[in-house]
């Protein structure tokens, strides 16, 4: 794998609350990762123009908001997203598949292939665990409740999943090569584990199919943040070799 192959593979999170630092961030990064994450704090805060604040520095955008609510109020947010520019946009997929095919249906209406977003279903939060799914009265595996609504939202017409990395192999299995993978609960060697509880290494997630990786607190927190994702560069392409 080349580094400019590895590096496309990073997605920074911005989690940042206003523009100046979107701005301070993007100077430094746009040419060491691939896309840079804009979520909900930093969208409640800024909204439409933190996603032209990355564009404007060349970058691009995977904008994180995990719509939930019914479908026609899902796919007008989606077509909104599309609009903006963004190159990913994403859902849950507890929401349903009336909610994702609704969702799915008005972007691919409105866009052309080349020119839409490619649309994402959450499965399971890298931050929960079996006992978080007890909770909420959910008693299958994580696992098995991943590949599930995997495998729904490849049928409801998702172009991909965000899920852990330990599930990344078995949602492979079950829904094929050409299924994107989007990865959060990355934490290269050098880094801490914070709050995330399901994790693997910049290359171990590369190795098992991951076709981005959500990184923020390894680069953001690091003392001297371009070489740390440089570092991360390192990883995955000392990984795939």
């Amino acid at each position: 794998m080349t580094r400019d192959e590895a590096k496309n593979k990073i997605i920074f999170a911005l989690d940042v609350d206003n523009l100046k630092n979107i701005d301070c961030w993007a100077e430094k990064l746009s040419s060491k990762v691939g896309m840079f994450k804009v979520g909900k704090e930093l969208f409640t805060s800024a909204g439409p123009a933190a996603v032209e604040a990355v564009k404007k520095h060349g970058g691009e955008v995977f904008l994180d908001l995990k719509y939930h609510d019914i479908p026609n109020t899902v796919a007008q947010a989606m077509l909104a997203a599309g609009r903006l520019g963004v190159k990913l946009a994403n859902l849950h997929a507890l929401g349903g598949p009336e909610m994702m095919e609704k969702a799915s249906q008005a972007v691919r209406k409105e866009f052309s292939d080349c020119e839409r977003p490619r649309l994402l279903a959450v499965t399971i939060l890298t931050s929960s665990t079996q006992e978080t799914l007890k909770a909420v009265g959910i008693e299958q595996p994580v696992e098995q409740m991943v590949v599930r609504l995997a495998k729904l939202a490849k049928e409801s017409g998702m172009d991909g999943v965000v899920a852990s990395p330990l599930e990344i192999q078995a949602i492979r299995a079950a829904c094929g090569s050409d299924f994107l993978i989007v990865t959060p609960g990355v934490r290269p060697s050098f880094a801490a584990v914070d709050d995330q509880k399901r994790i693997m290494t910049p290359a171990e997630a590369v190795q098992a199919g991951a076709d981005y990786l959500v990184i923020g607190r390894p680069i953001a927190k690091a003392a001297d943040p371009v070489k740390a994702a440089e570092l991360i560069v390192d990883e995955i392409v000392a990984g795939g070799q």
